[in-house]
């Protein structure tokens, strides 16, 4: 294929590039450069250009710092101000007939960090297997969940919004199907997606969801009014557009770093603020309108329970959350530790007890892995037992040989069957298993193109959870073991 491929979309037409059988469109703009009049506004489609707009490099990103150390997957950030841009990956760019299933994939990073430029969310995988692949960028941190007196609130909601309306308007010129439109992420994009499940707005705009390892913070409106009138009073400026327009990009990041900053004296702060419900300062808020009401009580109430939803977690997400903190906390004790953060004394000990072959670090990691996802997972699995659509849960127990544990991230290779991109020896050791990797994402192609990953959806009285390891089996209500610590849609909304 030698033939540059070009695509018309509704704002005119780009030239892609084609690479080993599929064709990728990189730095779409879905909307105009959030700078100027548009900066802490609603996102305005993009305008009309003539000519053909070169897409064989990835936008300008949101992102202005990586988090890779954090994240431990590699997000690179690209200056420029048109930072909302979307990347399109097709093997059948300009066939209008060709009605493949769609991905549309959101970054994670907490919010505040991540970037669809990463060599790991390419979708020439999805693309051999017939799904057309489509990654966006949105406002992040303050930009993109800040609240400002007289802004619109969710930003980065919005963003999504708009980015889903631009599929619904232009994939099928890259031989996407619109009706036929499966949103996915991990983490923080995990948490879009359940966001997304009770937004109004974007009901029509999606049809199955896949949340990896995502999480269920948001922010009450009367936080994020205490934290954008904190951010406004500490740069000495008016909580107003007018007013922090006066910032530079630079004095906002700097700003929101410190408001959303963890006390690095106290061994427990991280633990703390992790396992309090409202881990992420800067996540989408609670304002009753587009985002109606909290993930988890939204779930409760039904919003989203006619979409079929794939969700799980790694087995130790956040262990290595506290690694920093591990010599603190040899002399904490983790029942001591547990119960001064609100467990019964009856739970502690059964929870403590659960995990005696571990360190205080391990079970406080533990701990966070278990109330910021696996539990929350489940408590999303067991609402919507009664749902009209299914719902099929996982979890991913492979151990990476770096890290002994399967941590945070370690499924996104393996999601995406790209095991041989950059720094992914970094995560899950020099030889990850292919077979693993043909497991997760094979299941994902069947969920996206069939509507079922293929395994049993979670329901009553058997419970069947897919565990993928070496091998991959189904088991008989693979959770159960967190659901000593309670409801946590108690605690919500």
């Amino acid at each position: 294929m030698t033939t540059e491929p070009i695509v018309g979309t509704s704002a005119g037409t780009v030239r892609g590039f084609w690479r080993d059988g599929s064709a990728a469109f990189l730095g779409i703009p879905y909307a105009e450069p959030p700078v100027g009049d548009l900066r802490f506004g609603e996102p305005v489609p993009h305008r009309h250009w003539d000519g053909v707009r070169d897409a064989t490099e990835f936008g300008p990103t949101p992102q202005r710092k990586a988090m890779a150390e954090v994240t431990l997957i590699p997000e690179p950030s690209v200056p420029g101000e048109a930072t909302l841009n979307l990347n399109v990956f097709t093997p059948r760019p300009g066939d209008t007939r060709a009605g493949l299933p769609v991905l549309v994939y959101i970054h994670g990073g907490g919010f505040v960090a991540g970037s669809p430029a990463s060599p790991w969310y390419d979708g020439a995988a999805f693309n051999r297997d017939g799904v057309v692949t489509v990654t966006p960028s949105y406002r992040l941190g303050f930009d993109g969940f800040g609240w400002i007196r007289d802004a619109p609130l969710n930003r980065g909601v919005l963003d999504w919004v708009l980015a889903l309306e631009w599929v619904r308007d232009n994939i099928a010129q890259f031989g996407g199907d619109p009706g036929h439109v499966t949103i996915a992420g991990q983490s923080a994009g995990g948490g879009a997606v359940l966001t997304l499940l009770a937004v109004p707005r974007a009901a029509s705009l999606f049809h199955q969801a896949i949340s990896i390892s995502g999480t269920t913070a948001n922010v009450a409106l009367a936080d994020a009014e205490r934290l954008g009138r904190a951010l406004a009073r500490a740069a000495g400026v008016d909580p107003t557009r007018a007013g922090l327009a006066k910032l530079t990009q630079e004095r906002v990041l700097e700003l929101q770093n410190a408001i959303g900053s963890i006390e690095p004296t106290d061994p427990l702060s991280t633990l703390k603020t992790m396992s309090s419900g409202r881990p992420l300062p800067w996540a989408p808020v609670i304002d009753g309108r587009l985002v109606p009401t909290s993930i988890l009580a939204a779930v409760e109430r039904g919003l989203g329970s006619d979409t079929p939803l794939m969700l799980g977690a790694t087995d130790n997400e956040f262990n290595m959350a506290l690694t920093g903190q591990r010599d603190a906390l040899e002399s904490v004790d983790p029942r001591s530790a547990l119960a001064a953060l609100g467990l019964p004394s009856s739970v502690v000990g059964d929870y403590v007890a659960a995990h005696a072959d571990s360190d205080p670090a391990d079970v406080l990691g533990q701990f966070i892995t278990d109330t910021m996802f696996r539990g929350p997972a489940r408590a999303i699995a067991e609402l919507r037992t009664a749902s009209p659509a299914p719902t099929w849960l996982y979890r991913f127990a492979w151990t990476s040989p770096t890290f002994q544990s399967a941590v945070h991230c370690l499924d996104v290779p393996f999601f995406f069957d790209c095991l041989a991109a950059d720094r992914i020896s970094y995560i899950a050791g020099e030889r990850p298993p292919q077979a693993l990797a043909v497991d997760v994402h094979s299941a994902a192609v069947r969920f996206i193109r069939d509507g079922d990953p293929g395994w049993l959806p979670y329901a009553a009285p058997g419970r069947s959870v897919r565990v993928y390891d070496l091998p991959s089996t189904d088991v008989a209500d693979g959770f159960a073991d967190v659901a000593i610590l309670g409801d946590p849609v108690a605690a919500v909304d």
